[in-house]
């Protein structure tokens, strides 16, 4: 498919009552409402040619922006490209899952994590924590700093409940990492989840829930799936 058929594709699957959801769960306008579903069915259209995914991000349409972030090939993406992507998330799906999946897969995921994290910009200081889950996710125990990760949680414990809204919502996540995938510091994550307690962000109009760090890592441990990683973290 050509970028000008896919749009016209991505409008054709696009409904109002989609569109409402994403737009009360932070989307901006321009959007099509388009299902993550339907998106995935385009994904054998795109995924061949990074350059037509390149160009569908640039768009600014959200949903073909998310349709991107299924397509691409992470280790193809510069460190340039995802720091201007990372500049156009202007909403918490885009900062969470599409720029912070394909920054972790990339070559330059820890780079990133740890320049974003610290932004006083609050979409990429969110991308920056969920960059970070999402490389604990997927990268193997012994390739990982653990101190940092330690100086992290330490960050998480003391900080969250005055951070901005949705990097609490971030930092908790990145809690939740650190007792599911990273076995060594299991007990550590959740001494920290004590600590921190229940978070509360404001999710606007949606039901959404923020999880409890302490009772999901629990559920992780039940299930003997501490330290099973992830194939992929693009979804």
């Amino acid at each position: 498919m050509t970028y000008e058929q896919l749009l016209e594709s991505l409008e054709g699957l696009g409904s109002e009552q989609i569109k409402r959801i994403y737009i009360n769960h932070g989307a901006k306008e321009p959007l099509f409402g388009v299902k993550t579903g339907d998106l995935k069915k385009l994904v054998k259209h795109v995924k061949k040619d990074q350059d037509l995914a390149l160009r569908l991000y640039a768009s600014g349409i959200y949903d073909a922006m998310y349709l991107t972030g299924l397509s691409v090939n992470p280790k193809l993406l510069s460190k340039e490209m995802l720091q201007a992507w990372v500049e156009q998330a202007n909403c918490y799906a885009l900062a969470e899952y599409t720029v912070a999946g394909a920054a972790a897969e990339s070559e330059h995921a820890l780079e990133l994590a740890r320049e974003w994290l610290q932004s006083p910009e609050e979409m990429i200081a969110v991308c920056g924590w969920s960059t970070y889950t999402n490389y604990l996710s997927i990268t193997p125990d012994e390739s990982l700093n653990l101190q940092e990760i330690r100086d992290l949680l330490q960050k998480a414990k003391t900080k969250i409940h005055e951070e901005r809204n949705r990097v609490r919502y971030a930092m908790n996540g990145f809690v939740i990492a650190v007792g599911s995938y990273v076995p060594a510091l299991t007990e550590e994550a959740k001494q920290a989840a004590e600590q921190i307690g229940k978070v509360h962000v404001n999710v606007g109009n949606t039901a959404c829930k923020v999880p409890l760090a302490t009772d999901y890592i629990k559920k992780v441990e039940a299930m003997n799936r501490v330290g099973v990683k992830r194939k992929t973290c693009i979804c």
